[in-house]
């Protein structure tokens, strides 16, 4: 029987980051609805760092994340509308909010340490009927054995599936297909992946990943994601389908929504240039790549150095802020 890979589109969400947070309603509803008519189940969509993200610390949104949720809403028929949340940032009111504007899934968001925080915010959206996943960033900073005890946590307050996020692009196959084995063997509920290009293995890894078992993997139309990118959708969908996996998903429609839909968008060709390389080196999460270009340029530093500072501190999302503090430091070195 040839084994199912759900791919989860998250075009509307990393790839908010990529173009500074500008999606407007038309373009939320195009995107949206290609993607459904492609066959693609789960669609997120919400500022790049979740609910209520839209804020001086992460960068304003041009439209209200609501408002891209009911006009995405509006144009699928058969996929989920999903959106991410970290504890902390987004709030369970949010969270009723999205519901009320067409969400039906949620991914809640945790440092790969601190599943526990997220408990309150599954069990809400359980209450509410909503899919719920627990969702565990910067995965490279935890050992396998450890990522499994949260997954577990997770697992207990209900989540429906468990992701893997390597947001800094750091890990490769072996790491990956480590801490998806890892994984499996605690829960007894599917397993994903989430990949970033900052090391040019973000469809490797998600292969890998697939290969260990997941059976959820992320990617976005022309890769457009954080840092250098996501796992390119329309890429990953022809790998499986060569690789003998169904995925349900029009490979052809992906590959033309791309050019037609998300290229025009892009600020800049999401390729791996230095700063990109250097957050998947030094294993800075993917978000902070804008952010530390306009910490280099007010300071006048090599932006490589601030991420090198950056990995060496272990700075995790939601640091943003720390990052003109970290640059202020290294001036004051100099």
């Amino acid at each position: 029987m040839t084994k199912k890979i759900n791919l989860v589109d998250t075009t509307l969400r990393d790839g908010s980051h990529a173009i500074k947070h500008s999606f407007t309603k038309e373009q939320a509803a195009s995107i949206a609805r290609g993607l459904d008519r492609c066959g693609v189940p789960l669609i997120e969509l919400s500022h790049g760092d979740g609910l209520g993200g839209s804020s001086f610390t992460y960068g304003f949104s041009k439209a209200n994340e609501f408002e891209l949720l009911k006009a995405a809403g509006e144009q699928i028929k058969n996929s989920k509308l999903t959106v991410l949340l970290l504890p902390g940032i987004g709030t369970i009111e949010d969270l009723k909010r999205a519901y009320e504007h067409g969400a039906r899934a949620v991914r809640v968001a945790t440092h790969v340490t601190e599943g526990d925080v997220s408990e309150q915010h599954i069990k809400a959206s359980k209450d509410m009927g909503m899919m719920a996943v627990g969702f565990l960033m910067m995965v490279h900073m935890a050992s396998p054995e450890r990522i499994a005890v949260e997954a577990r946590k997770m697992e207990s307050y209900g989540a429906d599936y468990i992701n893997l996020a390597d947001s800094a692009g750091y890990l490769l196959p072996d790491g990956v297909r480590d801490r998806i084995n890892a994984v499996r063997g605690a829960v007894r509920i599917p397993v994903g992946f989430h990949a970033h290009n900052n090391l040019g293995m973000a469809a490797a890894n998600s292969l890998a990943a697939v290969k260990a078992g997941a059976t959820y993997i992320d990617a976005t139309l022309r890769g457009l994601g954080a840092g250098a990118g996501n796992t390119q959708m329309e890429v990953i969908a022809g790998v499986l389908q060569r690789s003998g996996y169904d995925t349900g998903v029009d490979f052809y429609g992906l590959m033309d929504h791309a050019q037609e839909a998300a290229e025009p968008l892009m600020l800049r060709p999401q390729v791996i240039d230095n700063g990109s390389l250097m957050l998947g080196y030094a294993g800075v999460y993917s978000s902070f790549l804008l952010h530390v270009y306009d910490a280099a340029e007010k300071y006048d530093l090599e932006p490589r150095d601030i991420m090198v500072e950056l990995g060496r501190r272990k700075m995790v999302g939601g640091q943003e802020d720390m990052i003109i503090d970290v640059a202020y430091q290294l001036t004051r070195s100099r």
